[in-house]
């Protein structure tokens, strides 16, 4: 049977006790709905409850809880076990909450995600294979600075991690070990990028902890010497210390709400349109709702980059994959990138990286032979 993971708001003085008494009432008829209750998380503070539940539909996790006691989850999504625990740490009972009669969890769902992507900023042959070998010796060093800070990784792929810290002083924590071990050797044509977001499992996205992945996701692209951070996770970090940042406050770029609302209207419009070549900056602040001297400041001020440089930039990054995947010729892959023409794109990407696609291409089979 599928797994789900559902989302109840809970009411002014619920407390995890009574949160402990709900479950407890529903695994009492759970077997009249054919479902099987797993574990549950609770968070006081921000008054939020999760179920983890393996059911045959949403629809009789909804009449369970309905029968048990009333109280009807805001949303239910589907999830996968394996996910959940790479996320949260558990899918089961806590070992000190189980065999007790009430069994109360007073264990927060909220994670602290963090983003790492490394880049390689020269494709030429006399560094390639040097800096892939760098590449591949800091993942020993980066899996160990997250375990040593209670992280987990969830997700390693393509020179890109994704990680989950149940608190955000341990992640930012681990964003500066990450820092650390990169700084202290010589690899100028390697780029570290590092985004932190912090959010809940359920919201209103079809998987879990979409809007925050996303957040985080973006936070990365757009980094380059600091660590980029949403206020909430600044703000957070301060609760949990007691303490503004000080001694490392130059390696963090906190956000705003107005420039992180912005970079994610600037995400999300690029995702939608960066693979047609008749898109211009024209179209970016018409769409955006700046005006073409605004859109330009605010680009400068929260990406560092123009719009139009920034365009290109995420076009290069798309065909750069799709030639390391040998998905396609360099001319399908310079027009499904949005270039007017493979010889614009190949200029293009000399520029960029220091070598054409043509070499790079060649190169990239001799090295995976």
């Amino acid at each position: 049977m599928p797994i789900y993971m559902d989302f109840h708001d809970l009411p002014d003085g619920v407390t995890a006790a009574h949160v402990a008494e709900m479950h407890q009432a529903d695994l009492k008829i759970e077997h009249k709905y054919n479902c099987r209750g797993l574990t549950y998380w609770c968070d006081e503070k921000r008054q939020t409850a999760f179920c983890l539940i393996e059911a045959p539909n949403e629809q009789a996790i909804i009449d369970l809880h309905q029968k048990a006691h009333g109280a009807v989850p805001q949303r239910i999504i589907e999830v996968n076990d394996t996910i959940v625990e790479s996320f949260l740490g558990r899918i089961q009972d806590p070992e000190k909450s189980q065999n007790t009669k009430l069994n109360i969890i007073n264990d927060p769902a909220f994670r602290t995600l963090m983003v790492v992507i490394i880049k390689n900023k020269n494709l030429r042959k006399s560094g390639y294979n040097t800096l892939n070998a760098a590449i591949r010796g800091y993942n020993k060093s980066i899996t160990n600075i997250i375990a040593n800070h209670k992280g987990r990784i969830v997700k390693e792929k393509s020179n890109t991690y994704l990680m989950s810290f149940d608190s955000v002083t341990n992640a930012m924590k681990s964003a500066l070990k990450i820092q650390d071990i990169y700084n202290c050797v010589i690899t100028p044509d390697l780029q570290f990028q590092i985004g932190i977001s912090a959010g809940v499992p359920v919201t209103n996205k079809e998987s879990i902890f979409k809007d925050t992945i996303t957040r985080a996701n973006y936070l990365s692209y757009i980094a380059n010497e600091k660590v980029m951070i949403t206020k909430e996770v600044k703000d957070l970090y301060v609760s949990e210390n007691r303490q503004i940042l000080t001694d490392d406050s130059d390696k963090f770029n906190s956000l705003n709400p107005e420039d992180e609302a912005f970079v994610n209207q600037l995400m999300e419009y690029t995702e939608k349109v960066w693979s047609y070549s008749n898109i211009s900056v024209t179209d970016f602040h018409k769409n955006l709702g700046y005006s073409k001297s605004k859109l330009y400041r605010t680009m400068i001020a929260v990406i560092g980059e123009s719009p139009n440089s920034f365009l290109k930039s995420y076009r290069l990054n798309k065909a750069l994959k799709l030639l390391e995947k040998q998905a396609s010729n360099i001319s399908e892959i310079a027009y499904q990138t949005g270039f007017s023409s493979p010889t614009y794109f190949s200029k293009c990407f000399y520029e960029a990286y220091g070598i054409l696609p043509s070499k790079f291409n060649k190169l990239y089979l001799e090295t995976n032979e």
